[in-house]
C-alpha cells in the first residue's frame, strides 16, 4: 500500500522558509502572494495489512514533531 504523509507547522509556529519564499517571490516581482508555509511530503509502500495505529505510531514517533506539526495520511 502506498501512503502520502503531509507534515505541515501548526499555526502560530513561525516559518522562516515560508517568510523567505514569501520575499523571494516579491523581488522576483510575483505579487499577490499572501503567505507561503513549508512543509514535507514523505512517501511510503508499506504492507498491505499495515494497521492505522502502526501508521500513526510512525508519523508520531518519527515523521513529525507533534509538539510544532500536523500530519495526515492519504492513501494512494
Amino acid at each position: 500500500m502506498k501512503l502520502r504523509i503531509v507534515v505541515t507547522l501548526k499555526n502560530g509556529v513561525l516559518d522562516p522558509q515560508g517568510k523567505a519564499i514569501e520575499h523571494a517571490l516579491g523581488a522576483l516581482g510575483f505579487a499577490g502572494v499572501g503567505e507561503a508555509r513549508v512543509g514535507k511530503l514523505i512517501e511510503l509502500d508499506v504492507a498491505d495489512d499495515t494497521d492505522d495505529e502502526t501508521i500513526d505510531a510512525m508519523c508520531r514517533k518519527l515523521l513529525a514533531n507533534t509538539v510544532i506539526e500536523n500530519y495526515r495520511v492519504e492513501r494512494a
